[in-house]
């Protein structure tokens, strides 16, 4: 399969990220206007805005409007500690085998959908419930059902309040969309196949739900094996997570 470029937000994400995590950018720093990403990175500046949108959510920018020495994008904090790992983690997964990426959500899906199922507290799965009517109540192109897909699952891992597991989710998150995109091209019928996975996420939120962990675990590991051997990802082992398409 041949790689393209990520999607054009995601461009402008790494080369931000970039400029964090070798220190050409610093707190205090600010951000070249929208209009001037737009130009260097040679995307929309609809782009510009979704990936400063998701700088700001990780706290590293804030943004304001306006004019003066106060507006615009500033770089706030640096990404250290366990977020410098993440998105260090998020450029690496780019290259790592397909396979090893689906032996890796097998074992961490399995136990966080088994420990939610047992879990004595109160589990908030409100976001998962939303992901999952957003994406039955509505028509959706391919890319938007494998984004809203993967946002899915790290919704679940959210759900479990492990932050070691979320980080380790999120930062294979661009990995996860990557191969599921590969895969789509192989598939006999787009619509069945989805049909089908959106039936498979219902039953494991089910599961959960029910407290049925061992039926939990069973079904996230059917739902993963069962898209990575439809596709037949699996018989190209060498295979990337590197975002692609048809």
């Amino acid at each position: 399969m041949t790689a393209i470029p990520a999607r054009a937000w995601q461009v402008v994400l790494d080369a931000v990220e970039r400029d964090l995590l070798d220190g050409r950018l610093s707190p205090g720093d600010h951000l070249p206007p929208e209009r001037t990403l737009a130009a260097d990175l040679g995307v929309g500046r609809s782009s510009v805005r979704e990936a400063l949108r998701v700088l700001e959510v990780l706290g590293l920018i804030r943004t304001a409007v306006g004019s003066g020495p106060s507006a615009g994008a500033i770089i706030v904090a640096r990404p250290g500690g366990g977020m410098s790992a993440l998105m260090r983690l998020q450029v690496a997964a780019q290259g790592f085998a397909v396979a090893d990426v689906v032996k890796t959500r097998l074992v961490l899906e399995g136990s966080i959908v088994a420990e939610l199922a047992s879990g004595t507290g109160v589990i908030d799965l409100t976001a998962s419930e939303q992901i999952l009517t957003a994406m039955e109540s509505q028509p959706l192109t391919e890319a938007e059902f494998l984004a809203l897909d993967t946002q899915f699952h790290l919704s679940l891992a959210q759900a479990s309040g492990n932050q070691v597991i979320t980080a380790t989710m999120a930062g294979l998150r661009s990995a996860i969309e990557g191969y599921a995109r590969a895969g789509a091209a192989h598939l006999a019928s787009w619509p069945a196949t989805s049909a089908r996975l959106m039936l498979e996420h219902r039953g494991i939120l089910t599961a959960i739900l029910a407290g049925q962990a061992d039926a939990a675990r069973l079904a996230v590991h059917a739902h993963i094996s069962g898209y990575y051997a439809e596709t037949h990802l699996a018989s190209a082992s060498t295979t990337t997570a590197s975002p692609t398409t048809r």
